[in-house]
């Protein structure tokens, strides 16, 4: 076969798996609603089932669900018949699919299904069968025909019932109100998972920080501002406790920017001038325990590009500004950023 024939092959595939995708949107009707109101109801887990490729694509749809929030596993009929049966509940709800609705090894597993009144939501290609009669709710999946040349390969239908398994999902999240904190806690071994769940602390730097003391002339402030490359100056000074030693306790920041209009402001009083002058002094700041995900929301509302990070002064004498232990910058909140330690 010519190359051409080749890439014309696979394109009809493609064209055909599509067509039949968006034929299923006038399907999401009242049943498809009532699949929903049930799954998002249940107060037990959905048990998918189904053989063969219906099987596949069934197992999927089942780690979908899980994943966005509703409790639900695959179960293979035919383990069913040896002791899996256990594994059903009676709050639980079945979503079988078999494309012709007609799978043996699936059926003779509904009347168990059905003596335990469970409810069924049956996925098949044709409303008068078998499993569509056994069923509470019934979605069509039918294609006008498979995708590959011979129409006999499951191709179109496979990936009908796998778009209309998705569409479950996007609209179970959708009902249950699934926001991106919840994903995280099924993917906490994910990149969005530690990425949402992770601390500052994990994503800080403490080594090296830029700090200015109040009363430094800008000349000197200009240089650690430079070598810090992080774009800003921490102006720390001593605890106000009389007994503290510790000299990096928050009372302002310079940035960039400040230092540019200072340039332009001062002219030739600027190297003399004192780093107080000039700062800001009441800097944005984060705890090391606040999650990432919360302080790159709070750059993006001020729209800054760093914050910094602090403590409660242990010094109990006198009250005392906080205590810088690092600083976060934008970059290191956006996604496959990795962990700096």
């Amino acid at each position: 076969m010519a190359e051409q024939q080749i890439i014309q092959r696979a394109t009809e595939c493609l064209q055909s798996e599509a067509d039949a995708v968006r034929a299923l949107i006038p399907r999401l009707d009242e049943h498809f609603l009532r699949a929903v109101e049930m799954i998002s109801a249940c107060k037990g887990k959905l048990v998918v089932t189904g053989v063969g490729k219906s099987g596949h694509i069934g197992s999927k749809i089942a780690a979908t669900l899980a994943s966005t929030g509703t409790p639900a596993f695959f179960l293979n009929p035919l383990d069913a018949y040896h002791g899996d049966l256990g594994m059903l509940g009676t709050d639980d709800i079945v979503l079988a699919i078999s494309y012709s609705g007609a799978t043996e090894e699936l059926l003779r597993f509904l009347p168990i299904i059905q003596m335990r009144n469970i409810p069924i939501i049956g996925m098949s290609g044709n409303d008068d069968s078998l499993l569509a009669q056994c069923s509470t709710v019934h979605l069509n999946i039918s294609v006008e025909r498979e995708a590959d040349p011979l129409n006999l390969v499951p191709t179109s239908s496979t990936t009908v019932t796998l778009a209309l398994g998705d569409a479950l999902a996007c609209a179970l999240i959708e009902a249950k109100h699934f926001q991106p904190t919840d994903f995280a806690m099924f993917h906490p071994g994910g990149d969005l998972g530690r990425r949402l769940l992770a601390k500052v602390e994990n994503f800080m730097v403490t080594d090296n920080l830029p700090f200015v003391t109040p009363r430094m002339p800008l000349s000197e402030a200009i240089e650690i501002v430079t070598n810090g490359k992080l774009g800003v100056g921490i102006v720390v000074e001593p605890c106000s406790g009389q007994s503290a030693t510790d000299s990096s306790h928050l009372v302002g920041i310079i940035t960039d920017g400040d230092i540019r209009r200072a340039t332009q402001r001062l002219g030739q009083e600027f190297f003399a001038t004192p780093v107080e002058d000039i700062m800001s002094r009441n800097p944005k700041t984060i705890s090391r325990d606040a999650k990432i995900v919360e302080a790159g929301e709070t750059m993006n509302h001020y729209s800054i590009h760093s914050l910094i990070v602090v403590e409660p002064c242990s010094e109990q004498s006198a009250p005392c500004n906080p205590r810088v232990c690092g600083i976060i910058d934008f970059f290191s909140c956006l996604p496959g950023t990795r962990f700096y330690h």
